[in-house]
């Protein structure tokens, strides 16, 4: 039987291991349990997917001694163009040089690689995967997860960090509201000839959002970009069955020549998209973070920066309680927890659920009134900033993990 943690971390991705890592700077020891296997998680090839990390995720990072591992490996966002379908009437966000950046582009690949790279070093984290857990059990005096080979891990808390489909929640019985949105997201690397200057397109069509996100040029000096295409779920397998030349055709149209000719350089995949909320994240000694607790469209990029928003806020909840001698699986500590964060989930989650809804409603008239409404914000420079500090993750009561 493994010695006791504080804290027991089911799920070791990006969410999941970054908070192992935040909270073994603190001195606070965990249990990290992964059914994935690490080596598969970072091999080349495995994931094309990309995450935008706000200001106040790159923080995040930054304090807990990830900085210098990725600063060279992202895309600086030094700006974002919102347009209804390229039409004329868009709003740029493209903050004062003093402000820095809007954010960065890294592969999940290298995000990962990062995280377990220093996760190995880390003498407070137990890592263990691949491993299945068989049993979950938590009481008033701790919490233990069974492993397949018989192993018993045991903790203090217990933090379910397992996605969307988290077997800890629902064995739990905490409720979901969801529903799916019937569109799936195609995702695929970009070679293009004309640079993108460091700035992340978001292309709204009736038939749903076309995201392209700046990454950082090839080997060779290619210029290259993420898409993240939106295609309504009766029309994406017909889409990834188009043949190479036929798929960037059909992007390039979308895209009106803004970076010249394009090439693919990866493979492409898919996955459904779908609106998930939890009404309570916490229960005995137990929290929910990241998309175990809110599941929301990509429309803004903002869900792992949600997942990293939990991270600040339960360590610095743990670390202020543990000061006083409380137990990390103390009920008022989670209470606080789950008021801090519930709110800015609810509020983003609905925020990117309502754009979406605008944006997806077809017709001349539709699109003339968000694009007048989009010039309005294009003009009035305190709404603009508040859009942009809630895309950089600077609003708010944030937690001293996520400030500079």
């Amino acid at each position: 039987m493994s010695e006791t943690r504080e804290l027991l971390i089911l799920g070791g991705g990006l969410v999941g291991m970054t908070l192992a890592l935040a909270a073994a700077r603190q001195g606070i020891a965990s249990h990290v349990v992964d059914m994935a296997d690490p080596a598969s998680l970072t091999a080349d090839g495995f994931d094309g997917r990309a995450s935008a990390i706000s200001t106040a995720s790159w923080n995040l990072f930054c304090n807990i001694g990830l900085g210098e591992r990725l600063k060279a490996q992202g895309c600086p966002i030094d700006a974002i163009a919102v347009t209804d379908a390229m039409k004329p009437g868009r709003i740029d966000f493209r903050p004062e040089p003093h402000e820095g950046s809007l954010g960065h582009m890294f592969a999940n690949r290298t995000l990962r690689q990062a995280l377990f790279e220093a996760a190995r070093e880390e003498e407070l984290i137990e890592w263990h995967a691949p491993a299945r857990v068989t049993e979950r059990q938590r009481d008033a005096y701790g919490v233990s997860a069974t492993l397949a080979n018989g192993e018993v891990l045991k903790g203090r808390l217990m933090v379910a960090a397992e996605g969307r489909r988290s077997p800890t929640r629902e064995e739990a019985g905490l409720q979901l509201a969801r529903w799916d949105y019937k569109h799936r997201a195609i995702i695929v690397g970009l070679d293009h000839e004309k640079p993108h200057g460091n700035v992340a397109w978001e292309i709204f069509y009736p038939a749903g959002p076309f995201a392209l996100l700046p990454m950082l040029d090839g080997p060779d000096g290619q210029h290259r970009s993420a898409l993240v295409w939106t295609v309504a779920e009766r029309d994406a397998a017909g889409v990834l069955a188009l043949s190479e030349r036929a798929f960037v055709s059909e992007v390039e149209k979308r895209m009106e020549g803004l970076f010249g000719a394009i090439t693919l350089n990866s493979q492409r995949s898919s996955y459904p998209l779908g609106f998930q909320h939890t009404a309570r994240m916490t229960a005995e000694r137990l929290v929910l973070a990241g998309d175990a607790a809110h599941g929301i469209h990509p429309i803004a990029g903002q869900g792992l920066n949600l997942g990293l928003r939990d991270v600040g806020a339960l360590v610095e909840v743990l670390v202020d309680g543990m000061r006083l001698g409380l137990d990390p699986g103390d009920a008022q500590l989670l209470k606080r927890y789950e008021r801090w964060r519930s709110l800015d989930n609810f509020t983003v989650a609905l925020t990117c659920d309502s754009v979406t809804r605008l944006f997806g409603i077809p017709g001349r008239l539709p699109s003339a009134i968000r694009r007048f409404g989009m010039a309005g914000v294009q003009r009035i420079g305190p709404l603009k900033k508040l859009f942009m500090d809630e895309a950089r993750g600077v609003s708010g009561t944030l937690p001293r993990l996520l400030k500079a």
